[in-house]
């Protein structure tokens, strides 16, 4: 990949005036002046872009999470949970730098485990991404139930929530996508932050009895059994697992080398908020605090804050949406003419793969209506795959033959700590679905949950 700076573009034209190319990229291959450019985001976008993949759904599950752990604990595992990602982030970084034909982490699959590593991780990729755009049109169907009392059936919002992701999701590059992800990260933050204002200054939880003396519950140090416990973790590590798009991210980026950069950014950020969150509003709230959490604090803070973050949803609906559209699209035409061009071809290909991964999305939020359970459930089942097991097979990789040589004590313990990255990975994703499962089955046999396609409010808030 040639990362070219203004005066090599000027040099460029000066030779080749008669050739309409911007640039080549190991990934997209010529850039065109007619095409798509790729390569247009830079570090600021790159932070928002990051942060907009963290910042979403996840930390509305936080501080039930929270109630689930204890206070303690549940800030002791979020920390842990937040250091495993961040490093995980970074190895996306450096691997993306050592090896620039490198798009999406089924690359680095291919490249370490060969074709079926390939097919593995990008089938994955695409399944994780779908649930995850399908939790969001989850959630802003729950916003659009709220904000509205109800106002019609549940499956017309959620099919709402699905064109409207699908239309956006079709802008082509990440580039052009980057000043929605602004607008978005503003709104989910503010929805946040008048939630977390409310509910330190309100009497009690919406869901509290509203008679008599109340005070919060809160737990310092919980008991969970061990499938709840483990499904709270599942949660927090849905908080984080933006991991996976960070692929495509520096991969559009102008300057790679500034991704460090960008992605520390948003780690510290993202953590901040997520602590300052979960600890403010399970305090006030302790077991009554709703999920997702924009509902614990009344029906009209409720609806209010949910206004807020409907424009933060719909652009996390986007993203979810445009990354496997975008991974199908240039898994399709790599290599061709037509992956960077204005051709029927390109249009034909791109709508099409947007198009099927938004209606696949639609169907799983519609059958799986029930937003903590889908939540830990994608955390446990394909997040720690994404974000755990192959970071730590990627150090593996690429620095495993330099212990052959010379096993110095950074050598050593970096080898440790990838292997225990991939063996929590790998206890989390069974011991995560198994919670999950548990307590998808538990919440349908308390209150028979909500059914496909209903018309029920599929909220678990007041």
């Amino acid at each position: 990949m040639t990362d070219m700076k203004k005066d090599d573009l000027e040099g460029l034209d000066q030779d080749f005036q008669n050739v309409p190319v911007m640039a080549h990229d190991d990934v997209f291959g010529e850039i065109t002046e007619g095409g798509p450019n790729y390569r247009n985001v830079g570090w600021a976008g790159t932070v928002v872009l990051m942060m907009k993949t963290q910042i979403g759904l996840g930390v509305l599950s936080i501080p039930s999470a929270f109630d689930t752990l204890g206070l303690v604990p549940g800030v002791i595992c979020l920390l842990a949970v937040a250091v495993i990602t961040t490093w995980s982030d970074y190895m996306v970084g450096a691997f993306k730098l050592k090896h620039r034909e490198v798009y999406s982490i089924d690359d680095a699959g291919g490249l370490m485990f060969g074709p079926i590593g390939r097919e593995i991780f990008g089938f994955v990729f695409c399944l994780y991404w779908i649930f995850v755009a399908g939790s969001g049109m989850l959630g802003l169907s729950i916003a659009l139930n709220s904000v509205s009392t109800h106002a019609t059936c549940t499956a017309v919002f959620v099919a709402i929530s699905a064109i409207t992701g699908i239309g956006f999701a079709s802008i082509r590059t990440l580039g052009r996508i980057s000043w929605l992800a602004w607008i978005g990260l503003i709104a989910i933050i503010t929805a946040i932050m008048i939630v977390t204002i409310a509910v330190g200054v309100q009497d009690r939880p919406a869901s509290a009895p509203q008679e008599g003396h109340w005070q919060s519950d809160y737990k310092i140090i919980a008991n969970p059994t061990f499938a709840e416990a483990v499904s709270a973790i599942s949660s927090m590590i849905f908080a984080y697992a933006g991991t996976p798009a960070f692929f495509s991210v520096v991969s559009e980026m102008r300057e790679p080398r500034y991704y460090t950069r960008s992605m520390i950014i948003c780690q510290s950020t993202v953590t901040a908020i997520y602590i300052t969150i979960g600890i403010v509003v399970y305090y006030y709230c302790g077991s009554y605090v709703a999920s997702p959490a924009l509902g614990s604090a009344g029906s009209t803070v409720k609806k209010v804050s949910y206004g807020f973050a409907i424009p933060g949803l719909l652009v996390s609906t986007m993203l979810f949406v445009h990354l496997p559209g975008k991974y199908i699209f240039v898994r399709a035409l790599r290599g061709s003419k037509h992956l960077t061009s204005n051709s029927i071809v390109h249009w034909t290909s791109w709508l099409g793969c947007v198009s099927g991964v938004g209606l696949i999305s639609y169907i799983i939020a519609s059958a799986i209506p029930v937003f903590d359970s889908l939540v830990s459930l994608i955390g446990a089942l394909l997040g720690t795959f994404m974000c755990f097991q192959p970071m730590g097979c990627m150090w593996l990789y690429d620095n495993w033959a330099k212990g052959k040589t010379e096993k110095s004590p950074r050598w050593t313990a970096m080898a440790c700590w990838s292997v225990f990255v991939i063996a929590i990975g790998s206890f989390m994703m069974v011991s995560g679905t198994y919670g999950s499962v548990v307590s998808i089955i538990d919440s349908y046999n308390a209150s028979g949950g909500s059914s496909a396609w209903s018309c029920a409010d599929n909220s678990n808030s007041t």
